[in-house]
């Protein structure tokens, strides 16, 4: 069922309207690709957050600007809607652990210690139904691994 800014599941109550906007935007995509409602709204919430916390104040400004998502949008099939489904990696780079899906074309987050990349990385695994790619400081694999979901 496609959402818009006036109806949206209630999941997405308390969100930051822009992000809410954005969530909306991502599950209207998953929706029309055939994901089921259960699975593509923590996707879409997840994503959202992550965009936010990682685009620039102009991004941010320009995507405020775009117009609501609406019930008839059509979302555009040129991008990569399997990014979705791709597994996650935890890899060390410019003195910083960097959680990145794989082929996507910046990390999701960065972080200091390896552990707290693990988690970010796992959680986001969790949400996707994928798995984990644990890298060593020297760029050789450690660990590949699927988290359980939380009961």
């Amino acid at each position: 069922m496609p959402w818009d800014m006036n109806d949206y599941p209630a999941s997405m109550k308390n969100m930051d309207p822009l992000v809410r906007k954005k969530a909306i935007d991502i599950a209207n995509a998953l929706e029309e690709e055939g994901y089921d409602e259960d699975r593509l709204i923590p996707i879409a919430q997840s994503q959202a957050g992550d965009w936010f916390d990682n685009a620039s104040e102009k991004e941010k400004k320009a995507y405020e600007k775009e117009p609501d998502p609406s019930k008839g949008d059509k979302h555009d099939e040129s991008g990569n809607p399997d990014l979705v489904d791709n597994d996650v990696e935890v890899k060390y780079d410019d003195d910083k652990w960097k959680v990145q899906t794989v082929g996507a074309k910046r990390p999701d987050q960065t972080f200091e210690y390896k552990e707290d990349a693990v988690g970010r990385a796992e959680d986001l695994a969790r949400n996707k139904k994928s798995s984990v790619h644990i890298y060593k400081q020297d760029g050789s694999l450690q660990e590949k691994k699927t988290p359980k979901p939380k009961e």
